[in-house]
């Protein structure tokens, strides 16, 4: 199938198939930028996990913290709360302070996620919708007696190209959906992690 197939089945689908086609450029935006940010987030992560366990002086701690690398991660804002401790502070206290700093980063994480569910969800939905209007397309030749039968045939496997788009689009963004969702679960169990690992140490 060409260029000029693909862009006449554009023009006789009622805009769904570029409807569909902008679906699919939100979905490959989203995942591409989360997957990067958040995998790069992930071993940065764990890069300040291996340092806490190192036990280094928090002095120290706060100086690898200033690291380019280090300084704008969720990771990096939970540890400073350490340094804001009151000695007297009891751990209790301290800990629900940890706490707020994980609650307060959380939402950020899964950050612009909604779009991607949005378009796993409205892909398949729009495609049936192209489906439909390529399907009145297609009966509406009956009229021609000798040649309605295969152009009714072409239409209609025209039409289903829609369908087939939009539960591609919906598989390929569930997929990685889930694996960012899994992605957004290990940072949070990292967050938890620290904040454990800094009661423990009572920098």
């Amino acid at each position: 199938m060409n260029l000029n197939k693909l862009i006449e089945l554009a023009n006789h689908s009622g805009g769904t198939l570029y409807f569909m086609a902008l679906l699919l450029l939100v979905a490959l935006t989203v995942i591409i930028e989360r997957s990067a940010h958040l995998s790069s987030m992930f071993h940065r992560g764990s890069e300040l996990m291996d340092l806490l366990q190192q036990q280094l002086e928090f002095k120290t701690l706060q100086a690898k913290l200033q690291l380019p690398q280090y300084a704008h991660l969720p990771h990096t804002r939970v540890i400073q709360v350490a340094g804001l401790q009151q000695s007297q502070e009891s751990t209790e206290l301290l800990s629900r302070r940890f706490e707020e700093s994980v609650m307060h980063e959380v939402p950020q994480l899964d950050r612009s996620l909604w779009m991607l569910d949005t378009a796993i969800t409205l892909a398949p939905l729009v495609g049936l919708f192209g489906t439909i209007i390529g399907m009145f397309h297609a009966f509406s030749v009956l009229d021609d007696v000798q040649n309605g039968a295969s152009q009714i045939t072409g239409g209609i496997a025209e039409a289903l190209i829609a369908t087939a788009c939009g539960l591609f689009i919906a598989m390929l963004g569930l997929i990685f959906f889930n694996w960012l969702n899994t992605r957004v679960r290990l940072i949070v169990h990292q967050l938890e992690t620290i904040k454990v690992m800094l009661l423990n140490r009572r920098y």
